[in-house]
C-alpha cells in the first residue's frame, strides 16, 4: 500500500435515474442499494486494501457536506467541499490542488460513488497495475468488457494492439473518447472487440492532470492556480465563475499526453437505473423472478419479472402483472415498464414531486 496513492470519489452527482428514492437532498450515493452499506461507504471500502483510509477524500457539494461527514465519522477519511457543482474536471482538479499541496508525488485514484464491483480483489488488483502504468506520467483509465450492445454508455476505442503488461496484466493505447451509440453503432462496437465501455475511473498524477488542464482548459486551470496560490478563503468567488465541463470533454477527448486502457472484467455495473438493480440482484428473486427492496413484504399471485421497493410495515400485492418496478417512498409511488425505468428522470425534469 503506497503512501503517495489517494483515493478520490467523486459523489456530487444527483442520481435522477434513481427517481424516486433518489432526491436532490439524498441522491443515490447516499442511499443502501446494493448491501447494508450506502454506496458512498461501499465505494470506499471496496479500495482500502490499495488507499489507505485517511489517503482517501470525498469530494460532495455543500448541500450533501453534513450527511457526508456523519456517514464518514469516524472512519478517517477526509471531506472536500465544493460551494458550486461545476461538473468532474473542477472537481478532480480542486482535488488535485488540494493532494499535491500535502503530497507532490500524489497520485490519484478517481472514482465515481455509486457503482458496484462484484469482484473487489481483482479490482484492487486491477488498480496495483494501473498505478504503476500512471506513475510514468500517463492517463489511465479503465474500460468495462462489454456484455451487451449498451446505447447508455459512452465508449473507449483502443488500439488493437496491446501497449505494455504489468506483472502479466496488459494494457493499452486509447485512441478516442466516443459519444452514447445508437443501437446499430453499439453492435458494431460488441462485435470490433477493441470498444469498452467507459466507466468514469481514472489514474493520474496531481502534476499530470494539473498540467493537462491548464493546457487544455485555460480558465479552469488559471481558477485552480489561484485557489492553490491565496487558499480556501477564495474558494466560493473562484469557484463561482469556473467553467462546468466534464473531464471526458476537457481533458480526455484533447490531450495529445499518452492515455491507457486497462479492461475491467470484475463484474462492474453503474447500477445507473432500476432495471440494473434488478438484473444486479435478480439471483435474490423468488421463483418467478419477482424480487422485493426493503422491509416490506410481497404477496405474489400470477406475476412475474417484477421489481417492488417497499418499507417495512408496507404490504405490496401483485396480480397479473410482469416486468414492472413498483418503487414506493414517503410520499411518492412509481409504477413503470421496468425495461423503461431509466425514464423516470423525465419526472425530475418535469419537477412532478421532483428532487426535492
Amino acid at each position: 500500500m503506497s503512501r503517495s496513492i489517494y483515493g478520490v470519489v467523486m459523489a456530487g452527482g444527483s442520481g435522477t435515474r434513481f427517481w424516486p428514492a433518489s432526491r436532490a437532498h439524498l441522491p443515490k450515493q447516499f442511499l443502501r442499494i446494493t448491501g447494508s452499506q450506502t454506496m458512498l461507504e461501499e465505494t470506499l471500502a471496496r479500495v482500502s486494501s490499495v488507499v489507505p483510509a485517511d489517503q482517501s477524500w470525498v469530494v460532495v457539494g455543500r448541500q450533501h457536506e453534513a450527511v457526508t461527514r456523519q456517514l464518514l465519522d469516524g472512519k478517517g477519511s477526509h471531506v472536500l467541499v465544493e460551494p458550486f457543482g461545476r461538473n468532474t474536471a473542477a472537481c478532480i482538479g480542486l482535488a488535485a490542488i488540494e493532494l499535491r499541496r500535502r503530497d507532490p508525488e500524489a497520485l490519484l485514484i478517481v472514482l465515481p460513488a455509486d457503482h458496484y464491483i462484484a469482484d473487489v480483489a481483482g479490482f484492487c488488483r486491477l488498480l496495483g497495475s494501473a498505478a504503476t502504468v500512471a506513475r510514468r506520467g500517463s492517463i489511465v483509465t479503465l474500460g468495462v468488457v462489454p456484455t451487451r450492445p449498451e446505447t447508455g454508455y459512452g465508449y473507449l476505442q483502443t488500439a488493437t494492439a496491446i501497449a505494455g503488461e504489468v506483472e502479466g496484466v496488459p494494457y493499452a493505447l486509447l485512441e478516442r473518447f466516443v459519444e452514447k451509440p445508437d443501437q446499430p453503432t453499439a453492435l458494431a462496437y460488441l462485435a470490433a472487440g477493441n470498444y469498452l465501455w467507459n466507466s468514469g475511473i481514472f489514474l493520474f498524477t496531481a502534476d499530470t492532470i494539473l498540467t493537462e488542464i491548464a493546457l487544455h482548459l485555460p480558465e479552469l486551470g488559471a481558477g485552480l492556480a489561484r485557489i492553490e496560490a491565496e487558499g480556501e478563503g477564495i474558494l466560493e468567488e473562484v469557484y463561482a465563475g469556473l467553467p462546468s465541463i466534464s473531464i471526458d470533454h476537457g481533458i480526455m477527448e484533447k490531450t495529445s499526453r499518452p492515455c491507457h486502457v486497462f479492461r475491467l472484467e470484475v463484474g462492474w455495473s453503474d447500477v445507473g437505473s432500476w432495471e440494473a438493480l434488478y438484473e444486479l440482484r435478480s439471483g435474490e428473486g423468488d421463483a418467478t423472478g419477482n424480487l422485493l427492496i426493503g422491509e416490506g413484504r410481497l404477496l405474489v399471485e400470477e406475476a412475474s419479472g417484477n421489481l417492488v421497493q417497499a418499507a417495512e410495515g408496507r404490504t405490496v400485492a401483485l396480480l397479473g402483472v410482469e416486468g414492472l418496478a413498483i418503487i414506493e417512498t414517503d410520499d411518492v409511488l412509481l409504477v413503470a415498464d421496468l425495461r423503461r425505468s431509466q425514464e423516470v428522470k423525465r419526472f425530475v425534469v418535469r419537477g412532478d414531486h421532483g428532487m426535492s
